[in-house]
């Protein structure tokens, strides 16, 4: 039931974003700042249980916790390359938003160049020589 409570306080945030906008922008622009923040830390603990289950499952399953803690950056930079992208498009900056997204891809990208070369090199050692 926890959607209920962050889409009622997405609602009420966007009713006074635009009810605020014409007579002030800007604190119409850090109230929607402002309750995207309120929702992430709303979210920060089942953040953090879904990593110590992730985390669990890597022991249990023993897979090199190196791979496990790179894709847990890669999403990390996902979703915080994304919520910034999404503030800057919301002030109408959409150039800017589309800097920060292609960072956050070539960042992901580079993250994941050791679990890319560990999947070739399983691949060579799978093919007959």
């Amino acid at each position: 039931m926890e959607i209920i409570q962050i889409v009622g306080l997405g609602i009420i945030a966007t009713i006074l974003t635009l009810v605020i906008k014409e007579q002030k922008p800007l604190f119409a622009f850090l109230l929607t700042v402002f309750t995207g923040v309120i929702i992430f830390l709303f979210l920060i603990g089942k953040i953090s249980s879904i990593i110590q289950l992730l985390e669990k499952l890597a022991e249990q399953s023993n897979i090199d916790m190196v791979f496990l803690k790179t894709i847990l950056k890669i999403i990390g930079i996902a979703y915080i390359a994304e919520f910034g992208s999404q503030i800057v498009r919301d002030a109408g900056h959409e150039s800017i938003a589309s800097k920060i997204e292609l960072a956050g891809k070539i960042l992901i990208l580079y993250m994941a160049i050791p679990i890319i070369t560990v999947i070739i090199e399983t691949i060579i050692k799978l093919l007959p020589t």
